[in-house]
């Protein structure tokens, strides 16, 4: 079964199973354009229905669909992630009331008469945005963040979602050199957090390239910047991810922030049609924030062009 047959059965058992109240409140129209970039990953109500609201085979029906627009260790990432919530309540003494049920699905259009339509899936530091026309599938921006971003015992992770988008940069910088890496360093303190935030469009937050290029990279340094691509390009289902990996030699590095462990950090992969931000900063730098991004497929909006282009609404 190809993805967007796989995704679109999900989808379809679960707008089954809602009720006429639930369908009111989790279905809205593809053409809502406000409401489908209203995306974010800071701790608020959404639009759609949480896990709360829905039984249990609902909630499974949800997680099945997750699982179709993410790849499986980027699935996994996203189960710990939202497990943390709880952890974090723990660590707040209950202030803020968080719980690991407060993940929010919506639909954009009815996946079971549509040929173009969307979903998300989105709470704290999780944010899944998928478009689909035909047999075409757009998963941008995703992002996932954690917090705490690691818990150790004794000096040992024992959770730690995003372990490999935190070390991945450091053995890069590291494997470079002297040249590469103060090119790549482009500031010593690093922001609060990613540069583009929630904006519904890259090209409004106005990020420009910096840091240093792929193509000037020695062998070793250039095979870890393809692994650190390929670990965001990786989140998506394999055959979604292969037309996804940006040119390294079209790409740049840039980090800011100092290297010590322990300190605020921030790094970006930026090339045509790819953007990654990683932001560790808040919380003593124990707290992530990392998105993929693809630009002109945010939000779908390359494949929904082409489809409004040939189709009257």
């Amino acid at each position: 079964m190809r993805i967007h047959q796989e995704m679109g059965s999900a989808a379809a058992q679960l707008a089954t199973s809602l009720t006429d109240a639930q369908r009111a409140e989790m279905c809205r129209p593809l053409t809502d354009e406000d409401l489908r970039r209203d995306w974010t990953y800071v701790p608020a109500d959404r639009a759609g229905l949480t896990f709360a609201d829905l039984n249990r085979a609902q909630r499974k029906g949800v997680h099945r669909l997750l699982a179709t627009a993410l790849s499986p260790h980027a699935y996994a990432q996203a189960a710990s992630i939202m497990a943390l919530e709880d952890v974090l309540d723990l660590r707040e003494g209950g202030a803020r009331g968080r719980h690991n049920t407060d993940y929010w699905t919506v639909f954009f259009g009815d996946p079971q008469k549509d040929d173009a339509w969307g979903w998300r899936f989105e709470g704290h530091h999780v944010s899944v945005n998928v478009t689909v026309v035909g047999d075409q599938v757009a998963v941008s921006p995703c992002f996932l963040g954690s917090n705490p971003a690691v818990i150790d015992y004794r000096g040992t992770a024992v959770i730690a979602p995003l372990t490999q988008e935190a070390q991945l940069p450091r053995e890069l910088l590291a494997a470079m050199g002297a040249d590469c890496r103060s090119t790549a360093i482009v500031a010593d303190a690093a922001p609060w957090d990613i540069r583009t935030s929630d904006s519904p469009r890259v090209g409004g937050a106005a990020i420009e390239p910096v840091g240093v290029s792929g193509a000037k990279l020695p062998g070793a340094a250039a095979e870890l910047l393809r692994r650190l691509v390929d670990l965001y390009v990786d989140r998506l289902p394999a055959v979604l991810a292969a037309d996804r990996r940006p040119d390294l030699n079209e790409l740049q590095f840039a980090w800011e922030g100092p290297l010590e462990p322990g300190q605020g950090h921030y790094y970006r992969l930026q090339a045509p049609n790819f953007l990654v931000e990683y932001d560790n900063t808040q919380n003593d730098a124990n707290h992530i924030h990392s998105v993929c991004r693809f630009p002109t497929a945010d939000f779908g909006d390359d494949i929904l062009a082409a489809h409004y282009a040939t189709h009257d609404h």
